[in-house]
């Protein structure tokens, strides 16, 4: 669409695209296999390469955890998206923002240190009780395709409790949320990190 959007006429953005079994990548998160996870994925990379992509997007948050195993691997350029959220933050501004994910976008340095040391950002993520909620709504719920009423008024909540912390908007961390809230459900102004990491490609892909 943002190509279209971009170019008009019919005009679609050409990819190249290799889709793993989350199932697996789930099972090898769950019992801490980061190595493994990683080296999945850098398959997967190499074969978009070898197919002739000039880049490469890694369509969710949380596997950007071995971000440094897939560059390894390849050698076109990674988009990472915390670095495209960062800059659409900063563009607006905003300084102190909350962070929603999974356990492991929240908590560990791949994602939220990336924020902070590479682009200056103050990063506020809820206390580990709301943590647990967020993480189990997005595996129980969200990766399944259930999109429930009470959930969503558990991540609102979670967020007004984030702006009272200081939060100016909120990362939406996990490619997932965005199918439970939207702009239109709250005042508190949020990034859509799957959106944000398209709109990158399709600059990427025009430049």
């Amino acid at each position: 669409e943002g190509v279209r959007d971009a170019l008009g006429g019919l005009h679609s953005a050409k990819i190249v695209l290799v889709s793993v079994d989350f199932q697996e990548i789930e099972a090898m998160q769950r019992r801490g296999d980061w190595i493994g996870a990683g080296q999945a994925l850098a398959k997967a990379s190499r074969q978009v390469e070898a197919a002739g992509a000039d880049f490469l997007l890694l369509c969710t948050n949380t596997m950007h955890k071995v971000a440094g195993d897939i560059q390894e691997a390849i050698t076109i350029p990674l988009l990472h998206i915390a670095d495209a959220t960062a800059e659409r933050v900063s563009a607006t501004g905003f300084k102190t923002l909350g962070l929603l994910g999974t356990r492991f976008t929240m908590e560990e340095d791949f994602y939220r240190g990336r924020l902070v040391e590479s682009h200056g950002l103050d990063v506020l993520v809820p206390p580990d009780r709301d943590r647990e909620i967020v993480h189990r709504i997005i595996f129980d719920e969200l990766c399944l395709g259930r999109v429930k009423d009470a959930s969503r008024e558990a991540y609102l909540r979670i967020m007004r409790d984030l702006r009272e912390r200081g939060a100016q908007g909120v990362i939406e961390g996990c490619t997932e949320i965005v199918t439970l809230v939207q702009q239109r459900h709250t005042e508190i102004p949020l990034f859509d990190t799957t959106a944000i990491h398209a709109e990158q490609a399709v600059r990427e892909a025009l430049g």
